[in-house]
Parts: structure tokens; C-alpha cells; sequence
């Protein structure tokens, strides 16, 4: 079975906003449930699977800590810890349906996650453990985009899945906003950047175009979509150069 996947090892990023659901704020069972059982189905085809999670549905730094009067780098660093908040609640869902995860942690918060080493996460990859990055990169001033590029780079994944909200892929203009907006079914790395495409930051983008880690963009409520994309079905959009 694990010859016939278009990738080995992937790391997929997920939007805080996604462990939303139905509620303004927070995280919602429903939505977790749902990624943990779409991630199961993948392992179980022979992939390594590794997860960067954003935490807007808590605390968005930018936004939140200008209200608050916090600078930005403290501002981040809530945000930070927000999404180790989402990883442990994911690493709960996986607990439940017997899918041995791991979550690292890019800020040290020994009590609930492992520090994040890089040949450790290796090691649980190929020991079949889903490991969930958590923090960022652990420093202010970057993204949770950035830092799934930067931890595909690190893992040698073969392709980041970037798992969007009701958005099927890459589109010419906001769909929800232009009804003639076109969705791209392949693009470079330099389209996005160079019309300033909001799929994802410009420097994580570059960081995959600079190790050649192709990006996938798909909608995360389509039922199947992480096994498609690993069994070469054409779903989303697909970057490279």
C-alpha cells in the first residue's frame, strides 16, 4: 500500500480557526473530532504525518493585543501559546481514537509537550507517531505559516497540505466576495508571491519554493481530502515551481 502514495511524509497545516466550529470562540469538539479521524485514515494508508496548528480561534496576536495596548512580540507570544492549547486538545482527539501522537513544543512547557528536536520528531515519524508542532517557531514576528514551512523544511516532509476553511484551493480573487473569482489548479510559488496572493505568508512560501516542498491547498471539510491528495488524486490547487 505505501508505494502507491504521491508523498511519504507530509505535514499539514491547520488554521486555528478551523477548531472553531459553530462557536464565536474557542475550540469545538466537532471540528477536532473530524481532523483527527481525516488524519487516522491517512496514517493508515503508510504515511507520516506531521501537524502545525495556528491559534486564531483563541488569541490572534496582531488583532487581540493591539486592543489589549500589548506590543506585538508579547502579542505573539499569547498566540503562541494559544496554539499549544489546540495541539494538546488535537493530541486528546488522536488519544481517543488510538492514533499514538506526540505533541513538541517550540517554547519549553515541560509539563504537557516535549521540547521540539528535530531528530526526536524524525524519530516519531517513523516510528509512526503523529507529531503535532506546537509554539510557532517559538520566536515573535513569525507565523504559524512560517513555521509549518520551517518545520516541513526540517522533517524533510515531501509536501505541505495547507487545510482551508470552505475554500477549495487557490483562487484569482476571494470567492466569497467575487463570484468570477477562477480557482487555479497549479501555480508557482512565485505567482503567489508576486501577486500577493493571500494563501499564505510570502515567507513561507519562499521558504518551500528555496527546499522545493511542493504546497497543496484544499478544503478541509471534503470528506477524504489528506488520502486523496497522498493516492495523486487532483484536489485543490497545487504550487510548486
Amino acid at each position: 500500500m505505501e508505494k502507491s502514495l504521491k508523498y511519504k511524509r507530509v505535514l499539514i497545516k491547520i488554521s486555528g480557526e478551523a477548531l472553531l466550529g459553530d462557536q464565536q470562540f474557542g475550540i469545538d469538539q466537532k471540528p477536532v473530532s473530524m481532523i483527527a479521524n481525516e488524519i487516522k485514515k491517512a496514517r493508515e494508508l503508510g504515511a507520516e504525518i506531521a501537524v502545525v496548528v495556528g491559534g486564531g480561534n483563541i488569541f490572534r496576536g496582531m488583532k487581540n493585543s493591539a486592543k489589549l495596548g500589548m506590543d506585538q512580540a508579547s502579542g505573539d507570544y499569547v498566540g503562541m501559546l494559544a496554539t499549544v492549547m489546540n495541539a494538546i486538545a488535537l493530541q486528546s482527539a488522536f488519544n481517543q481514537i488510538g492514533v499514538p501522537c506526540r505533541v513538541q513544543s517550540a517554547i519549553a512547557i515541560n509539563q504537557v509537550a516535549e521540547p521540539y528536536i528535530r531528530h526526536r520528531a524524525i524519530r516519531h515519524l517513523e516510528k509512526g507517531r503523529v507529531v503535532i508542532f506546537a509554539a510557532g517557531t517559538g520566536n515573535p514576528f513569525f507565523t504559524t505559516d512560517t513555521a509549518a514551512a520551517l518545520r516541513a523544511s526540517e522533517i524533510n516532509a515531501e509536501a505541505m497540505l495547507m487545510a482551508k476553511n470552505g475554500v477549495d484551493g487557490v483562487y484569482t480573487d476571494d470567492p466569497k466576495v467575487n463570484p468570477n473569482a477562477k480557482k487555479l489548479e497549479k501555480i508557482t510559488y512565485d505567482d503567489i508571491i508576486k501577486n500577493g496572493l493571500k494563501v499564505m505568508d510570502t515567507s513561507a512560501c519562499a521558504l518551500c519554493k528555496q527546499n522545493n516542498i511542493p504546497i497543496v491547498v484544499f478544503d478541509f471539510d471534503a470528506q477524504n481530502g489528506i488520502s486523496k491528495i497522498l493516492q495523486s488524486e487532483d484536489i485543490g490547487t497545487y504550487i510548486s515551481l
